[in-house]
């Protein structure tokens, strides 16, 4: 997928920054900003990270950089500039031991009864009213009822969304008096909003979406609800700062990450897992890791992380799509189709699903090894026209192509169409 609305275009991984394959663009010495940053370490062919903003002077375009001064500054005064040490200091909260795998439950439809798990995971923006800024429950019965889970289940709230939902939290400006609504539903744990970091924008975008992933998860805590820091990070650099933020503040002891999208990518995943490992390796205490995706990293995680815990979603969205888990004698999981009656419960299918997935992330086979890379191959993309063709051949082909069948150049790239005098 190449940038968008961008003059210039990439391909993803020419913005994928990597400092050991890279120099330094040589835009990057003199910015005001290289103290924070780091530097831009890119296959692309870019003097700074100027070259990738993708607006110029548009009023519509919301990202964060110096081509629209009045709202670069509203955005640097909305967080409190970009450095991460003003984050108000919270109190460490304990909590207890979550086992390695817990099912995400986006809903009750197609359930009759209530599933029994001593722990779920619920998405944080089903419970909050989203175009109102208000919770949709009032009580502890409600919440279980509403996604029909057992009285006693522990309850975790997963941050990890689509960007509308993730921007529509940070816009609430009473995000103080929901929190101490999520308390009162005896919430957990909260894994804090993962605000994207784009590879396709100036680096000052990264920064904001940094400093604000850091205040929502300070909001979390100091609102009395334990939560995991989302550690977003595009850069070397970045995960630098996130090492040290993690060092000096004790209260940070859990971390989420998110696999299921760009970071998940087979060529871009290790550089993640490493970074996390290094990231907890620095901190120099025990450190527990709540992720989404990336199940078959979950040993590497495991090695550097005093317990790593897998959000599912697999279990749910199969359930819904009629499929059964089946473990094989090797450890591998794979999905059946599953003919049920018409609007028959799905109860029984999603509990075996549930307990499937968690018996196969427990398999010493599940999970491949460090010494098992990825074999990447390329990806063939369409071109952009609506013939699939790229556009000059298909140029040629209009052009010189007739009824009369005349003689067409073989080598046509080396072709100059032209108009007849």
């Amino acid at each position: 997928m190449s940038t968008r609305y961008s003059v210039l275009t990439f391909e993803t991984n020419e913005l994928w920054d990597d400092a050991s394959q890279h120099s330094t663009s040589l835009g990057c010495f003199n910015c005001p900003d290289y103290a924070i940053c780091g530097g831009l370490h890119v296959g692309a062919n870019v003097y700074s990270c100027k070259d990738v903003c993708r607006c110029g002077q548009s009023a519509k375009c919301d990202v964060v950089c110096r081509c629209r001064p009045d709202h670069f500054v509203a955005r640097i005064v909305e967080v409190g500039g970009f450095t991460l040490d003003n984050i108000p200091r919270v109190p460490c909260l304990e909590t207890k031991s979550i086992p390695t795998a817990v099912p995400v439950i986006d809903h009750k439809y197609s359930r009759r009864g209530c599933f029994e798990a001593p722990i779920v995971a619920l998405p944080l923006y089903r419970i909050v009213d989203m175009a109102k800024g208000r919770l949709h429950i009032s009580s502890r019965s409600e919440l279980l009822d509403r996604f029909k889970v057992a009285k006693d289940a522990r309850v975790i709230l997963s941050g990890v969304d689509r960007d509308r939902y993730v921007e529509a939290w940070w816009n609430f400006p009473n995000r103080s008096e929901l929190l101490a609504g999520l308390k009162s539903l005896g919430i957990e744990l909260i894994t804090s909003p993962n605000f994207s970091l784009l590879s396709d924008v100036p680096r000052t975008d990264n920064f904001h979406a940094m400093k604000r992933i850091a205040r929502a998860w300070s909001e979390i805590v100091a609102a009395g609800i334990p939560a995991a820091l989302h550690t977003n990070a595009r850069t070397d650099h970045d995960y630098d700062r996130w090492a040290k933020f993690i060092q000096d503040r004790s209260e940070v002891t859990a971390l989420s990450f998110e696999f299921a999208t760009g970071c998940g990518r087979p060529d871009r995943i290790d550089w993640h897992v490493k970074k996390l490992c290094e990231l907890a390796s620095k901190a120099a205490r025990p450190l527990r890791l709540i992720i989404r995706g990336g199940s078959h990293r979950l040993n590497m995680l495991r090695a550097s992380f005093d317990s790593v815990t897998l959000l599912e979603t697999e279990s749910f969205s199969k359930t819904l799509r009629r499929r059964r888990a089946r473990l094989t004698p090797e450890g591998r999981l794979r999905w059946e189709r599953q003919a049920t009656l018409k609007d028959a419960p799905l109860d029984d299918l999603f509990a075996h699903n549930v307990e499937t997935v968690r018996a196969a992330l427990e398999h010493p086979g599940r999970t491949r090894s460090a010494s098992r890379p990825f074999i990447v191959r390329p990806v063939r993309r369409r071109a952009a026209n609506g013939d699939g063709k790229s556009i000059q051949p298909g140029l040629l082909d209009h052009t010189l192509s007739s009824d009369e069948g005349r003689a067409v150049t073989f080598n046509r790239d080396c072709v100059v169409a032209a108009a007849k005098s």
